[in-house]
């Protein structure tokens, strides 16, 4: 017999050290009947008084679970009763026939036993479709309290292993074993884990290139004209705010300026066209990386409405199938709230913005000097801390609004359901993070009008302005503090507050007794037919179980989402902030293994879900790959000083007319850039006080200057018309450039290797001549 040969891209995964895999994990699938291990428990509530109602509805749900031939163990402990749930080797026999018969599920002969992940999924699906006579399934009777919990039961050997090879964080560094963690938490997460595996991966190559364009901005901190410009200049630049702001020194913001020049550097712009491709590259190889090993799964051909189907009728022979409904007065209402949702989350937006504005006042007029010497900076760093919290509370509302609108909708399935929910909480939570962000690299400082003639927010305060070194530093101190804190705090809690609850659980219950020596032999030796644990060592189990913290369908939803906007956060303002590929390659590294021991040790056993895909999310982050092109181009052609400084080189400098050869052709830049207003003018003098147009010195001054390109008589000049001109000639050409790589890249790199195809092609040739002969032999037996 040959033997069984892996897919290339597997082992090419394994030798960059992705994953790691034993080559083994294929062929040590549990048999059939598993007999010590109960594939689901239920846990309620001792209730003495046999005539109340929760009493009658438990009783009645478990002799519903009896009629389809599930073997129920009842074990009572205290103040809970135990219910163990276990199905006969029929149902699974009837999965496994309907699962060959089934023309959109791959079939093979190694398909012949059923692995304790299929048995939990098969029975978590019967239970959450057995009803009582009132109509009443097991997710409303857990409202109602009836049960207290349900779960599926660790395996203590399975578990043990996972834990020594892939959930400890001595491990970080080592790759993971992909085809283990599916066989015990079924294809959905270990598809979750190797996404975010090779995600981690491939943000190596963006954290180095983001850390040299840091460096590269770092190497000319003191060689730089343009910070020489900033830092030796006496220019006085007009009251940044009324009344108590006065007139300042330009050169008071050398540091500021610095700052700017570390992410705001022509590398940044090769840094943007790179990324943008790197996130069309990360996906096209994803897809194969998927590929081979859903092949490798059997689960190429897996369809969710046929397993949905076949379960169905698993679980009731005489079912009928659920059919496609469509409402246009639903699908018109869903529309509308999320609309409205939608202008809700802008409208916080415009709050952070009054927020920062009267932040800056009130810093601005404080008795702290400092603060009031950086009072937009003070402002806009709260206003970051502050859209942190507003980000943190709109999670939880955003999931309820998101919950409630799929309600509304009345999806056929929880596949349909979990695809609808998806989309409008990662729309919610993407307007939540990102609203801010887009004022403040598009909006802040272009719309706050100029001296004689600032806007105001109803008639009395001033709008933000940026800095004369450009507007991007804004944006950097705003993602980098969102990141930062997002990361640290979110990792910290997912972690913590599991191990604190279990904790706290074990504190309040009894001290488990020990497992007897008769049972231990059991569990780590292979079990006869029909062996089971004694009544003690099943409870300490079950126990153990229920103190872990509890796990629902939406548990990995959370997981994706959460790396998904971080996806975000490295894709479509890296412009911005060249280091986020580099934070979000040490989170990862974390992450990866933070999930991992949550899940093997923190928490209850999620249920094996069978797909083979990540499902809408690669429609999400291919959507965010194409808003990367597109936001990237804008920042750097509209939010950073890259096109004026390029107009100012080659029309406008020293350089302009290339005869001068000694001296720097952006000298003088910054002056270029600053436009003066005249104490003379009327509306100057009604717009600042006498006392605010007092310089440092002490003496008065006749006129400030102020970021902008406006003449005398604040009409605009045609330098900057000239420069509007060639940013969206830059944006339109460079959106152009990246999306024709994107295109190329995506053409370029096949979505499935051709092994791949291969071996799917072969495996339908098999199993149609497998038909064909037990046709045959029908046929001569008939005869």
């Amino acid at each position: 017999m040959p033997t069984h040969r892996r897919q290339p891209s597997i082992e090419l995964l394994e030798l960059m050290g992705v994953v790691k895999e034993n080559g083994n994990e294929q062929t040590l699938l549990p048999p059939v009947h598993t007999p010590l291990s109960y594939d689901y428990v239920l846990v309620g509530k001792t209730i003495e008084n046999h005539e109340r109602v929760a009493f009658k509805k438990q009783s009645e749900y478990i002799e519903e679970l009896k009629k389809k031939k599930l073997k129920v163990t009842k074990i009572i402990d205290d103040d809970l009763i135990f219910y163990g749930i276990q199905a006969p080797k029929e149902i699974f026999e009837r999965y496994r026939y309907l699962l060959k018969v089934s023309d959109a599920c791959n079939w093979s002969s190694d398909q012949n036993v059923v692995p304790l992940s299929t048995r939990i999924r098969i029975v978590h699906y019967i239970l959450n479709h057995t009803f009582i006579t009132s109509g009443e399934g097991l997710r409303d009777l857990m409202k109602m309290k009836v049960f207290e919990a349900k779960f599926c039961l660790h395996e203590k050997k399975k578990q043990r292993e996972l834990k020594e090879s892939w959930a400890r964080w001595t491990a970080c560094l080592q790759g993971q074993p992909i085809t283990a963690v599916r066989n015990y938490f079924g294809e959905k997460v270990a598809l979750y884990f190797l996404w975010l595996g090779w995600y981690t991966y491939l943000l190596i190559p963006p954290a180095l290139i983001g850390l040299i364009v840091f460096l590269y901005g770092l190497a000319f901190f003191n060689s730089s004209p343009l910070i020489k410009e900033v830092c030796e200049a006496d220019t006085l630049m007009c009251p940044l705010c009324d009344k108590r702001c006065k007139v300042w020194q330009l050169s008071d913001t050398c540091t500021y300026a610095k700052v700017s020049l570390l992410f705001d550097n022509n590398g940044t712009v090769l840094f943007a066209m790179f990324m943008a491709v790197w996130a069309t590259l990360f996906l096209e190889f994803w897809k194969r990386h998927r590929a081979s090993y859903v092949c490798e799964w059997k689960v190429s051909d897996w369809c969710e409405e046929e397993e949905e189907l076949i379960l169905e009728i698993v679980n009731d022979v005489n079912c009928d199938p659920k059919e496609y409904k469509h409402s246009y007065l639903r699908s018109t209402l869903v529309l509308v709230c999320v609309t409205a949702m939608i202008l809700v989350i802008i409208g916080l937006t415009h709050a952070l913005v009054v927020f920062r504005v009267i932040a800056a006042v009130l810093l601005a007029e404080g008795s702290w000097e400092f603060l009031s010497n950086h009072s937009n900076s003070g402002a806009m760093m709260l206003g970051a801390v502050l859209h942190y919290l507003i980000i943190t509370v709109m999670t939880r509302v955003n999931t309820i609004v998101a919950m409630k609108l799929c309600e509304i909708e009345k999806t056929r399935s929880f596949a349909a359901t979990e695809k609808s929910f998806t989309v409008k909480m990662f729309t919610f939570q993407f307007f939540t993070y990102f609203s801010s962000l887009f004022y403040v690299a598009f909006f802040l400082g272009r719309i706050n009008g100029h001296p004689g003639g600032y806007v105001r927010i109803s008639g009395k305060w001033r709008l933000e302005e940026c800095h004369p070194s450009g507007c991007l530093t804004d944006l950097f101190i705003q993602m980098a503090i969102i990141m930062v804190l997002k990361q640290t705090i979110s990792n910290v809690l997912e972690f913590t507050g599991p191990w604190f609850c279990r904790w706290f659980k074990r504190r309040r219950t009894q001290k488990l007794q020990r497992k007897c020596a008769h049972c231990y032999l059991k569990d780590e030796s292979e079990a006869k037919q029909g062996a089971e644990l004694c009544d003690n060592c099943k409870l300490r189990d079950w126990v153990s179980n229920y103190r872990l913290n509890d796990v629902d369908s939406f548990s990995l939803f959370h997981e994706f989402l959460e790396m998904v906007i971080q996806f975000s956060f490295t894709t479509i303002f890296v412009a911005a902030f060249p280091l986020a590929p580099l934070l979000a390659l040490i989170n990862n590294v974390i992450e990866i293994r933070l999930d991992a021991i949550k899940m093997v040790a923190l928490e209850r056993r999620l249920v094996p879900k069978k797909t083979n895909d990540i499902g809408v999310w690669i429609d999400v982050l291919e959507a965010i790959g194409v808003l990367a092109v597109i936001a990237n181009g804008l920042v750097i052609g509209v939010s950073s000083d890259f096109i004026p400084r390029l107009v100012y080189r080659y029309r406008y400098g020293p350089c302009a007319n290339g005869t001068v050869t000694n001296i720097d052709c952006m000298a003088g830049y910054i002056n270029n850039t600053l436009s003066t207003a005249r104490m003379d003018d009327q509306n100057i003098g009604n717009e600042f006080l006498t006392s605010q147009m007092v310089s440092p010195g002490g003496y008065n001054v006749s006129h400030c200057r102020y970021k902008d390109y406006r003449d005398t008589d604040y009409t605009l000049t045609p330098q900057f018309w000239l420069i509007l001109a060639v940013r969206f000639a830059f944006v339109i050409l460079f959106e152009h450039v990246v999306v024709i790589f994107k295109f190329v890249a995506a053409w370029f790199v096949p979505s499935a290797p051709m092994q791949v195809k291969n071996d799917r092609l072969f495996d339908k040739l098999n199993r149609l001549k497998e038909e064909l002969s037990s046709f045959e032999a029908q046929s001569h037996s008939t005869t």
